[in-house]
């Protein structure tokens, strides 16, 4: 669906810092499910030139994910497309999406197979770039999809000119399936099968 945690936006942020790689050692993280009154926070967001260029290729983009209606997207969630919130000592910092592409209403994913679940993740404030938090992010929503014993894989759906981001989930264990449009957006998908990841965690 995005480009999970995307680009760096460009001038607007040091070289130094990356969406990637941790700069210093990551404070814990805790994952609350997301609410309606959450929806003024991701629509600021939604503004930010790092999350903007995380979800389109699109260099005159002036908004992320072109303009997702926050409050009828959260009243909407379900056991099929849910969010998750990132916080740091009680600041939200990132967003996460959890979805069954098999299930999930809009077909977004198309003729895709059962049992698998498939991860959208960004970082919200500026500030809050380049400190590991997305590992964090991502390793917790992993263990949480493979606690369902019928999940067989997790799937993600990269720009495939965010070459960064294709490292970031590679070291993590996905792997690169091929590239495919969603939409206008050109990605390339990736997949983590669950034997991979408990073999990582051994």
């Amino acid at each position: 669906m995005i480009d999970f945690l995307g680009r760096d936006g460009g001038a607007a942020y040091p070289e130094t810092v990356s969406l990637y790689s941790p700069l210093s050692a990551p404070s814990a993280i805790r994952l609350r499910p997301a609410s309606v009154e959450d929806a003024d926070l991701l629509a600021g967001w939604d503004r930010q030139p790092h999350v903007i260029a995380c979800s389109t290729d699109d260099p005159g983009a002036d908004i992320a994910f072109g303009g997702i209606p926050w409050r009828e997207e959260l009243a909407d969630q379900s056991d099929v497309s849910f969010y998750r919130i990132a916080e740091v000592e009680g600041r939200p910092i990132g967003v996460m999406q959890v979805i069954d592409p098999h299930r999930e209403p809009t077909h977004y994913w198309g003729d895709i197979e059962p049992n698998l679940r498939a991860l959208d993740i960004w970082i919200g404030p500026p500030d809050a770039l380049g400190h590991g938090y997305g590992t964090q992010m991502m390793t917790m929503a992993i263990d949480d999809c493979f606690a369902d014993p019928a999940v067989t894989a997790i799937v993600i759906d990269p720009l495939a000119s965010n070459e960064e981001a294709h490292r970031f989930y590679q070291r993590l264990g996905f792997e690169p399936v091929g590239r495919r449009l969603f939409d206008e957006d050109d990605c390339l998908v990736h997949r983590l099968p669950r034997a991979r990841w408990e073999a990582r965690q051994r």
